[in-house]
């Protein structure tokens, strides 16, 4: 995974999550995204060039899976 990605993961996850730095604390309300959130972000990330068709298709076969636990 390029560092782009892992940055861009990382402060998407964050938002997504609902993170808040205040006064240099960090604050989580610690709300996982749902598996088709996950899909939409992958997707959004895919098209936007952030990652490759290979990566894509890995990291949905890993949400799908886990979906299916």
């Amino acid at each position: 995974m390029t560092r782009r990605l892992a940055s861009i993961l990382a402060l998407s996850l964050c938002v997504l999550s609902g993170c808040v730095a205040v006064g240099g604390t960090r604050h989580s309300t610690a709300v996982a995204p749902t598996e088709g959130q996950q899909l939409i972000d992958l997707k959004r990330a895919l098209d936007c060039g952030a990652i490759t068709p290979g990566e894509y298709d890995a990291k949905k076969s890993q949400i799908l899976n886990n979906c299916s636990k």
